[in-house]
């Protein structure tokens, strides 16, 4: 099952290995495959603020989220901070992972709030947040002057000698990673010079705690979670160009976790998920920084291998937190405590850096896997997020409650649904890529061009690209033919076909000189398929194009506390027991175009006869307050209706 699924994955994402001039259209050169010879070139997103998302379920999301972050009190963020400092506060302490006596308070509230404030304001030009974030970053730096020793943290320095003696603790460094990138984003995005101070302050007390400590003894404090530590050390030593940063950074690294990957071994059973993830993005950012390839080799086998071997077919891995099977064995495995929603976050972070590396395409179909099945959805209209993706039928979606739950979820969910606009457009020296394929408008304006995304995707199959230049202009762009489609698959310049089309999983290269008024129109058919659980053939999933089909199984449980989780839990009370799955009429070894049927394409609604029953399905994304199934049993060889 593992080489199969991993020669799959493959299949559908090889870019071939030359490039070939197909078409002459007038000046418009249309070529398939993009060379090796290109990938020497780091592919670049554009600024966020070059990416404004245009009316569609993007940009609906990303208000819903502003909302809930615009209903947070920066004195209530910054109390811990200012007790902890010795500064007076009379502001109510938010609940849940931010409560005074929670040894997680700050990773929120000084840290993934600054983050998703600094990328609104980037994103969509949010004035208010990034007041909101200014003032906080002004309330932080009074409580690390007031300190005096340049650390800061929601908690005394205390904890962090826990790690040294080896007494119990939750995680301090990964509170620490937290606002230190915070800071970061407020000093890249929201052009704040004091955050930086505040952040370069911590990293010189982080250099200076390990001074004394032995390799070995340091190894043992690292078994205790420390988040992104390598990543936001390495981010820091290149912004202020300081090496002494990067080697601070090389204290966080764990030759007990990133030797067997260099060697291409996969020991991840029994590790924790998003404990390990931030250390490859970590391991990712050494090689961009240093060139040292044995970080890239490390991070594409972990990534390759995860996505191949650990995944659910919503783009996302673990169960209860951790990798708790063998690669590729994932019976069983379904249940309540899947996917949690950090994970999805930061896999999605490694593979846009890694496409970086490589422009190869299938890290860009992963990344709009996750981005439609496992982020979209997890955010509710009043702007609160899930903390676990069920994926054991009969079970239904719950978030945090609005002051009393602050999970790292929280946190990440708060960034994500903040930053949309930053994998849509990459580019590469005077080429453009297109990723993703969403609602936009691309403002180049160093260039003089813009590009409008015209798509109501995944609604409508395809979109359509509407160049404005004050000039003519020589640009390739490159659209990205996703793994997905069919050969159906077109292109069409001014209203002219293509004869010609990348192969699907690849991206296709359009070299013209752009006048004002050109257009491409993309058509990217979509079909039915299906995608087994990995170690069970008899379980499986249904897609169509890059969306995953839920089962509507009814109503789900009234608004209280199955819906919404209160204090630092991350599941409800009393959970029943799931559902068995689905059983269908499908027989092994056909497609789900013959068992299941199309009822609208344009609504993306579908039916599927199953034992004693007619399910409705609907792409994850639009499951709200349903309970649901994601898979289904086939092989059901009793009579069909």
């Amino acid at each position: 099952m593992i080489d199969r699924s991993r020669r799959n994955f493959l299949k559908t994402s090889t870019v071939a290995a030359g490039l070939s001039l197909i078409r002459s259209l007038a000046q418009t050169e249309v070529l398939c495959a993009d060379a090796p010879s290109y990938a020497s070139a780091r592919l670049t997103p554009f600024p966020l603020g070059s990416v404004r998302l245009a009316p569609g379920i993007f940009k609906e999301q990303a208000e819903t989220n502003a909302r809930y972050l615009d209903s947070l009190s920066v004195d209530r963020l910054l109390h811990s901070f200012r007790v902890t400092a010795g500064i007076s506060s009379s502001a109510t302490p938010y609940k849940g992972w931010e409560d005074p006596a929670c040894e997680l308070r700050g990773h929120f509230a000084g840290g993934h709030f600054l983050s998703a404030v600094a990328l609104a304001s980037a994103t969509s030009g949010n004035e208010v947040l990034k007041r909101k974030g200014d003032e906080l970053v002004s309330g932080l730096a009074q409580c690390q002057r007031k300190i005096g020793t340049r650390y800061l943290s929601a908690y005394p320095a205390d904890l962090f000698e826990h790690l040294v003696q080896g007494k119990p603790v939750w995680a301090p460094f990964y509170t620490y990673h937290k606002i230190m990138a915070g800071l970061l984003d407020m000093y890249v995005l929201a052009d704040n010079s004091e955050a930086l101070q505040i952040a370069e302050g911590m990293a010189e007390w982080a250099g200076d705690y390990f001074s004394g400590i032995s390799a070995e003894q340091r190894q043992r404090m690292l078994r205790t979670e420390y988040g992104g530590m390598n990543e936001v050390l390495v981010n820091l030593g290149s912004l202020a160009k300081k090496s002494r940063y990067l080697e601070t950074a090389r204290l966080f690294e764990q030759p007990s976790f990133l030797d067997p990957l260099a060697e291409r071994r996969d020991e991840l059973q029994g590790l924790h998920a998003n404990t390990n993830v931030p250390k490859i993005i970590g391991a990712a950012r050494m090689y961009e920084v240093t060139g040292d390839r044995r970080y890239r080799q490390i991070a594409e086998y972990f990534l390759e291998e995860v996505l191949t071997a650990r995944n659910y077919v919503i783009g996302n891995t673990s169960l209860d937190e951790h990798w708790k099977t063998p690669p590729g064995q994932l019976e069983g495995s379904l249940g309540w405590k899947n996917a949690e929603c950090c994970v999805a976050y930061n896999l999605m972070k490694l593979q846009r850096l890694v496409f970086g590396w490589t422009g190869d395409a299938r890290w860009m179909d992963a990344y709009e896997r996750s981005l439609f099945n496992c982020r979209l959805g997890t955010q509710n209209a009043s702007g609160l997020k899930q903390y676990f993706f069920p994926l054991a039928a009969g079970y239904w979606r719950a978030y945090n409650s609005p002051e009393e739950s602050f999970w790292c979820c929280t946190g990440t969910g708060a960034e994500e649904f903040a930053k949309f606009t930053d994998t849509i457009f990459f580019r590469r020296g005077s080429d453009v890529y297109v990723n993703q394929f969403i609602a936009s408008t691309l403002d180049w304006k160093e260039e003089g061009l813009l590009i409008d995304q015209v798509t109501q995707f995944p609604r409508e199959q395809g979109a359509t690209l509407k160049i404005k230049t004050s000039r003519p202009i020589a640009r390739t762009v490159h659209v990205r033919i996703p793994s997905w489609t069919t050969d159906a698959a077109q292109v069409k310049i001014n209203g002219r076909a293509s004869e010609a089309v990348a192969d699907s999983g690849s991206y296709l290269a359009i070299r013209r000189v752009w006048q004002d008024g050109d257009t491409i129109n993309i058509t990217l058919p979509m079909e039915l398929r299906q995608e087994a659980l990995p170690g069970d053939d008899s379980v499986t999933a249904v897609l169509y194009g890059p969306l995953v089909l839920a089962t509507d199984l009814g109503p789900g449980p009234a608004d209280g506390p199955s819906k919404v989780i209160h204090s630092g839990a991350t599941a409800p009370d009393n959970l029943p027991s799931p559902d068995p799955l689905p059983k269908t009429f499908a027989d092994p070894g056909i497609g789900p175009d013959q068992w299941v049927q199309t009822e609208s394409k344009a609504e993306l609604r579908f039916k599927v006869a199953g034992e004693g029953a007619k399910y409705e399905l609907m792409p994850m994304y639009q499951i709200r307050d349903q309970r649901y199934a994601v898979y289904c049993q086939i092989g059901n060889t009793k009579e069909r209706p």
